[in-house]
């Protein structure tokens, strides 16, 4: 079976020096908010080209901690309207609706599947405070029409960046292109920690101290509480494995990008749909997707040939039943999106013969 995602394998690939890492917080004898910490938030603030980065648990917390600190500091209140894509995966939209902020969704293009910026200043309404980009399958969503629309109406331009570490746009890494972006490290990431783990990075300074604040208990000062807050910090451990896997992002980034070249100039089957890449720099291939009106048929032969695959996602946020309210909606694109998307295996640590194979199979497919 060739794994949709292999990830013993790439641990393999730096296992010395993670196990030098792990050793060293052990032997510390210090494992919350430590030198790691400092130093995995320094090296990752300047990877993706910010002032500051703070750990947190998780990058679902890392949403909910920006939209909670502009809470906090009066620029968002109870009901205001926060413009996402429909076709996002559910953290999103949580990490709004989880502030008392309201999701307003938005349609995607078919083409890059991000957030359509010519159906945004239709959706934008007397209580519209920001929009929400999502990185989606490790492809940029920003464009500077929607930075112009963020300026024209003075919204904040917040970033989920979870599947797009090392991302690019004219240069600038994803992560730093609005006014604050979450990231998550979950363990299947392009840069994936061995459990939760998640940041904020902003150059907003009084963000990033309300921010810090609200993911440790709402303090600033130890046993001083300015906010009724949460306990989610990054922890030394997985602070320490990061630092040593973000040495090769870009050199793990590569890889996925000559695979996902190799895939789209070998997969000829006319029921395949393959990712349009105009470029290159903007995509980073957290996941490879294509899309097909026969997705089952094909994920069970793929599977009968020993190809492992995933669909992201088969259900849309506006059918989801924590969202029952919207599920009489209908965002078409949205919805085709999630019938026909089949995620192929993709990894820096696959085999040329491996990714051959796999197109074999899809090209013989009918």
């Amino acid at each position: 079976m060739i794994k949709f995602l292999d990830l013993q394998k790439i641990t393999q690939k730096y296992a010395e020096e993670i196990h030098k890492a792990v050793d060293r917080v052990v032997d510390s004898g210090w494992y919350l908010q430590g030198k790691e910490n400092e130093s995995f938030e320094a090296d990752y603030a300047q990877y993706i080209g910010t002032k500051y980065a703070i750990g947190c648990a998780n990058g679902l917390d890392a949403l909910i901690w920006i939209f909670r600190a502009y809470v906090e500091m009066g620029i968002m209140k109870l009901g205001d309207e926060v413009i996402v894509p429909a076709n996002t995966y559910i953290a999103s939209i949580l990490a709004i609706s989880e502030n008392g902020l309201k999701p307003v969704l938005v349609e995607p293009s078919i083409e890059t599947y991000q957030m359509d910026d010519s159906k945004i200043e239709a959706a934008i309404t007397k209580h519209t405070k920001a929009i929400l980009i999502v990185h989606l399958y490790g492809q940029c969503a920003y464009t500077e029409k929607i930075d112009n629309i963020c300026k024209k109406y003075e919204f904040k331009l917040i970033e989920d960046n979870a599947q797009a570490h090392g991302c690019k746009f004219n240069g600038r890494k994803t992560g730093s292109l609005g006014d604050a972006a979450g990231h998550s490290f979950y363990p299947g990431k392009n840069l994936g920690a061995f459990g939760d783990a998640g940041a904020v990075t902003t150059d907003d300074e009084e963000l990033a101290k309300v921010v810090r604040a609200v993911a440790n208990y709402g303090s600033q000062k130890k046993y001083v509480f300015k906010y009724c807050g949460r306990n989610s910090r990054l922890d030394e451990i997985q602070a320490a494995i990061l630092g040593v896997k973000l040495k090769y992002l870009d050199e793990d980034v590569a890889i996925r990008k000559k695979i996902a070249k190799y895939y789209i100039e070998h997969i000829t089957n006319p029921d395949i749909i393959t990712p349009i890449v105009k470029d290159w720099d903007a995509h980073v291939f957290h996941i490879f997707t294509i899309r097909t009106k026969k997705r089952a048929e094909l994920q069970k032969y793929l599977a009968d040939n020993g190809v492992q695959t995933i669909i992201h996602y088969p259900i849309p946020p506006h059918k989801q039943e924590c969202y029952k309210e919207w599920n009489t909606l209908s965002f078409p694109i949205t919805e085709q999106i999630h019938d026909e998307e089949l995620s192929l295996p993709m990894s820096s640590v696959m085999a040329e013969e491996d990714v051959k194979k796999i197109i074999n199979i899809i090209n013989r497919f009918e």
